[in-house]
């Protein structure tokens, strides 16, 4: 039991002292997936909103498939990733393999279908309620696109902050991309995967307060954002 204390001591010391190797694991995750959620959201949200009011066929099976795709076994993103990124693989030549950049790939593979399918969601619903006026007012569905997802912004930024934390807490996709390379791709998910493994409870536990802080800090601001779309809408 004093063993389990003094880890927990020791943690919040670590992480109260802005420990250089500690705020460099921190650092590396919040740019790996504050990046891969900004390209998913820069693919995701158009793409959602022309796939919510363009009618094509095989429209139904796509939307079955980014539906079927939000919950994507990480480590299925990380191998297709991985065989991309390989010496073999077709984007092999760009020796992105166990870097950064590999791993906001395989985080924005994650977080895309999310992104995509709310979004098709929100606007579905938001073009049946309006097309009407907005066809009255000679807008093309196309033109319609950036006033259906200005109007659904708090929906949409819930769903966004929904992505978010499925890439802060992943670990699998990240550990076969990145390789988990102490100063070049160790993330918190994968530090506290190998720490606790090598007994670090400590820097494991420091971390675990971080990456539980930073949830709970998403889960309030999705909180807090559904209430600001009630409140307007009401």
């Amino acid at each position: 039991m004093n063993e389990i204390v003094d880890a927990f001591a020791a943690a919040a010391a670590l992480v109260l002292s802005a420990d250089p190797a500690f705020l460099e694991i921190v650092g590396l995750s919040l740019r790996v997936t504050l990046t891969a959620v900004a390209v998913a959201v820069a693919i995701g949200l158009p793409a959602g909103a022309l796939l919510a009011i363009a009618r094509f066929p095989g429209r139904g099976a796509l939307v079955v498939l980014f539906n079927a795709l939000m919950g994507m076994p990480p480590v299925v993103a990380g191998l297709v990733i991985y065989l991309l990124l390989s010496r073999s693989g077709p984007l092999g030549t760009l020796g992105l393999l166990f870097t950064p950049t590999g791993m906001v790939m395989a985080q924005a593979v994650l977080v895309l279908p999310i992104v995509l399918s709310i979004a098709r969601q929100v606007i579905e619903s938001l073009w049946a309620e309006y097309e009407e006026h907005l066809r009255s007012l000679g807008s093309s569905a196309l033109r319609a696109v950036p006033t259906l997802l200005w109007d659904g912004r708090y929906s949409l930024i819930t769903g966004i902050l929904a992505g978010f934390g499925r890439a802060s807490a992943e670990v699998g996709a990240v550990m076969i991309v990145g390789g988990n390379i102490a100063g070049a791709t160790r993330t918190m998910t994968t530090a506290i995967t190998l720490e606790t493994g090598k007994g670090n409870l400590p820097l494991a536990l420091g971390l675990g307060m971080v990456l539980l802080s930073l949830t709970l800090a998403i889960n309030i601001a999705a909180h807090l954002v559904a209430l600001v779309g009630q409140r307007r809408s009401g």
